[in-house]
């Protein structure tokens, strides 16, 4: 697998008041919501989109329900790595599997157009293995 860019990356929240009043207000970070309670910045400098993600929703997009398994660490953040093709996300799965990673969601297409798969670190960092096409044509 060949990493070609962080595709995002951001804090998982757990009480959105708290993450606008650090992340907005304090440190004048803009945000657009994107969807709702999604609240993204895709023009700071150094990543493709950097965003609040509400706990709820990273677990829905990873298990399919809004509760986080007690059996996984609750991630403090998010990181997506984008590689060159969908294929390439589904090779990613292959070959973290075939190291020994425990995959928690396989390679799939996102409703916005997205191909993604996601892992966590050691850390608990939720790591998405990602193809993202809009941001290969910047």
């Amino acid at each position: 697998m060949q990493i070609r860019f962080v595709a995002g990356f951001g804090p998982v929240t757990q009480d959105a008041e708290a993450a606008g009043a650090f992340w907005a207000d304090a440190l004048g970070i803009r945000f657009r919501e994107a969807a709702p309670g999604y609240f993204a910045n895709d023009s700071l400098a150094g990543v493709g989109t950097f965003a609040r993600w509400p706990l709820t929703q990273v677990a829905e997009a990873t298990f399919g329900s809004p509760d986080w398994p007690v059996e996984h660490p609750v991630p403090q953040a998010w990181l997506e790595l984008d590689v060159a093709s969908a294929q390439e996300v589904a090779d990613a799965v292959a070959e973290l599997r075939a190291a020994g990673h425990e995959v928690l969601v396989d390679a799939h297409d996102e409703p916005w157009g997205q191909t993604a798969a996601r892992v966590q670190s050691p850390e608990g960092v939720l790591v998405g293995i990602t193809y993202t096409p809009w941001m290969h044509q910047r």
